[in-house]
């Protein structure tokens, strides 16, 4: 089962809380998300990225630094760059973050709607779903030795029944290892698996 399957139900859920969507960074390890999703309208989103404001937002500062939810107009750090209020010129008049996770592996949340402020269940609500959510998504923090190796040898560029050959077992059973590595890092191709195993340092 692909990540963003397993994760549908809170994600409509997020997106009910949030009505003018939300920017999701799932897992962020090495300065890369395992699954990043925005659903802000596209033209917040092609200002935010045109302009680089991923590295200057204050949010993200606030969420790598702490857990929790945080408003954003009650934001503690500095905003130099005016993101916030740009955002509400863009119709994103009010929002929150949410951050949950280990800072080695942290779930970054941004939600908005243009209407008032969330109110404290809603805010606990989406607390909640993204804390599902990044438990849902979890990526083990090591393959066994047998995972390891196949994806090794596909990684270098072996077919099937070469790499099997190579390890002593049948084509059918060096599937079956490809096939629980695949289940284990929730990824839907042997080629994600083997990217997904190199991103988390997992080989």
């Amino acid at each position: 089962m692909s990540i963003k399957k397993n994760i549908d139900k809170e994600i409509q859920i997020l997106g009910g809380i949030s009505p003018l969507g939300f920017g999701m960074g799932l897992h962020i390890r090495f300065a890369s998300p395992l699954i990043s999703l925005y659903t802000w309208p596209q033209a917040w989103q092609d200002h935010y990225t045109n302009n680089v404001y991923g590295l200057r937002d204050p949010m993200v500062a606030w969420a790598f630094a702490k857990q929790g939810v945080c408003r954003w107009n009650e934001c503690p750090i500095p905003d130099p760059f005016s993101i916030i209020k740009q955002a509400a010129e863009f119709g994103l008049r009010y929002g929150a973050t949410v951050s949950y996770g280990r800072i080695s592996s942290r779930t970054i949340v941004g939600i908005a709607r243009d209407d008032r402020e969330f109110s404290l269940d809603e805010l606990l609500q989406a607390q909640e779903v993204v804390s599902l959510l990044h438990n849902k998504a979890e990526l083990p923090e090591s393959l066994t030795a047998a995972q390891r190796e196949a994806l090794k040898l596909v990684s270098s560029g072996y077919r099937y029944a070469e790499a099997a050959a190579s390890i002593g077992i049948s084509e059918s059973a060096f599937k079956l290892r490809l096939s629980s590595a695949r289940t284990r890092l929730l990824a839907k191709t042997t080629a994600e698996a083997v990217q997904r195993a190199k991103d988390y340092k997992l080989l």
